[in-house]
């Protein structure tokens, strides 16, 4: 049975500072660094061995899972960097406290446009300060594919074009394989590969640094679902 490990990148700094982050590349705070570590320490406990590495183009996510393989001896391995595993986009909530963004807009707003499955946050605008559209990273994208904010639905539909045409077939031949990226992308990734509905997907919590492991067979199915601790 091919084995798929996700990891959501261990805590930000304005994870730590209780901040909209999306697209915004923030770095691992201290706390961050460690768990990314122990779940390399973990997977090494597991005796879980990779064949391929995937993650998205923001530095927290990077950096989880090269601390992750260097902790289980696997640094060596081939690794593939996507915008298309990158955060859920926050429009323009993105840098401001979510504490203050509740007094202003209301607690029960700001908890449909961060858990609701297909409302969109405040769009920011293409030339506005910290826009997507004038990081170099993605200088090669269509203009048109950079978001000025998404809900999960649209973090999906991303998603899912990658998983078929990369991953799937790697899981399909067998293969291991490892994703670090973030709670957004990774539920999307869930919801699909799990076939969670709209209303269940708003409950699925993913754990910074915690390793989730599935277990498909030849038709990838999931046979099993853990949870590494």
């Amino acid at each position: 049975m091919a084995k798929l490990v996700l990891i959501r990148h261990g805590q930000s700094e304005w994870n730590l500072s209780n901040q909209f982050t999306g697209w915004v590349d923030v770095d691992l705070s201290e706390k961050g660094v460690e768990q990314a570590k122990n779940a390399g320490k973990l997977i090494k406990e597991a005796g879980i061995e990779f064949d391929y590495a995937f993650t998205s183009v923001l530095t927290r996510a990077i950096k989880t899972l090269h601390y992750a393989l260097e902790e289980s001896d696997q640094l060596w391995i081939p690794e593939v960097k996507t915008w298309r595993l990158n955060e859920r986009h926050y429009g323009a909530l993105q840098g401001k406290n979510k504490a203050k963004a509740a007094e202003k807009w209301g607690d029960e707003q700001v908890h449909i446009w961060r858990r609701s499955y297909d409302v969109l946050p405040p769009l920011l605008d293409a030339d506005a300060e910290g826009s997507a559209a004038n990081d170099r990273r993605y200088a090669n994208l269509d203009p048109r594919m950079i978001p000025g904010g998404e809900n999960l639905k649209v973090t999906l539909e991303r998603v899912i074009p990658f998983w078929e045409d990369e991953i799937a077939p790697k899981l399909l031949d067998g293969k291991n394989v490892i994703i670090a990226a973030h709670g957004n992308s990774l539920r999307a990734l869930s919801k699909y590969i799990e076939n969670i509905s709209d209303e269940d997907i708003m409950n699925l919590e993913m754990a910074t640094g915690e390793p989730v492991v599935y277990d498909f067979n030849d038709k990838l199915e999931v046979q099993n679902k853990t949870k590494l601790d």
